[in-house]
């Protein structure tokens, strides 16, 4: 590799889908070398999290990225996959057993407070082990620029304050969400949501942009932007309880979230120059009486999913009205 040549990086849990190779994408456009690497990280998950059923597809992952390889072999004006990196936890955690608990012992990258709210609030360990694992691949590669996807909009600000505070000398960039025909933001969790729970699961979607209208329409106030949220999710989720065990799909929500675009605080008010992140969680519920032949998808309907999507509120420009243009999912930038 010449001294001249830019490398990046795109990091992933495998179960690769349309918005991990979004990533890979824009890295081979980006890059002389693309790294990728596939690592399910205990460090991230809590004691009586997934991580035992977390889909593992490794033979799938590898091929969808020998076709990417393909259809790139013969571009010179782009890079190309140079390397993907499948190392074991032994290679990753060459000292002490990593561990899961809160205070567990180990060497662990701490990004406070950011990495104890929203999702860190219910996932205390969450952050703490993607910030460690991150460090290491960092460090192993020493890539020019790493790539995330805006629908983990929390984990950018974890990693881009980690890059800042410790001085890491790479770039960070952050792809818009990949998303279903139906807005649900595609993630390796979706398929243990089974048909019956997938079609209630764009609940969380379609409340953040009935929030996003609101904020066009010139409300600006937290408790009102908010306030339109939770009639979306108190309609559906009225529906569902209303419906026999065997037919509903009922979830709870984790938490929304109005917050600051410069540090993830949460706003009272939207100022029109700054906008806003809006982000959202809920907990689909395992699934009731599931039927014979049912598709209850992976984990048979049992697992609770956890589904995270989020917008960005911003003002949109006379020339964009004129144009018919909405920016208000718009990229996440530092």
């Amino acid at each position: 590799m010449l001294a001249a040549e830019s490398v990046g990086l795109v990091p992933t849990m495998g179960a690769l889908h349309e918005g991990h190779l979004a990533l890979i994408h824009r890295a081979i456009l980006e890059n002389h070398h693309v790294y990728v690497s596939i690592y399910v990280n205990p460090t991230q998950f809590g004691v009586n999290e997934d991580l035992n059923s977390y889909p593992q597809t490794l033979e799938t992952d590898l091929q969808k990225l020998r076709s990417m390889c393909k259809y790139y072999w013969d571009n010179q004006n782009v890079g190309q996959i140079t390397a993907v990196l499948t190392p074991t936890t032994r290679d990753m955690y060459p000292g002490l057993k990593p561990s899961s608990e809160i205070d567990g012992l180990g060497s662990f990258v701490n990004i406070t407070p950011l990495s104890s709210i929203l999702e860190g609030a219910s996932r205390p360990v969450f952050f703490r082990g993607v910030a460690t694992v991150c460090m290491k691949l960092f460090n192993i590669v020493q890539p020019d620029t790493v790539y995330f996807g805006q629908k983990d909009v929390q984990q950018c600000y974890v990693i881009q304050r980690m890059v800042e505070d410790f001085h890491i000398n790479t770039n960070l960039r952050v792809i818009p969400t990949v998303r279903e025909r139906d807005g649900l933001a595609m993630s390796s969790r979706n398929v243990y949501l089974g048909r019956r729970r997938r079609k209630v699961a764009t609940v969380l979607i379609r409340a953040l942009r009935v929030v996003r209208t609101s904020f066009l329409n010139g409300i600006t106030e937290r408790k009102e932007l908010l306030s339109a949220a939770h009639e979306v999710i108190g309609e559906e989720l009225g529906k569902q309880i209303a419906l026999p065990a065997h037919l509903r799909a009922v979830f709870e929500v984790d938490y929304f979230s109005l917050a600051n675009p410069k540090d993830m605080t949460e706003l009272d008010h939207v100022h029109l120059d700054h906008g806003a992140v809006l982000s959202g969680a809920i907990k689909m519920l395992p699934i009731e009486e599931p039927q014979e032949n049912e598709d209850c998808g992976t984990g048979k309907g049992t697992t609770t999913v956890r589904l995270i999507d989020n917008l960005r509120l911003e003002q949109i420009t006379s020339s964009a009205k004129k144009k018919n243009i909405q920016k208000s999912e718009g990229l996440l930038s530092f």
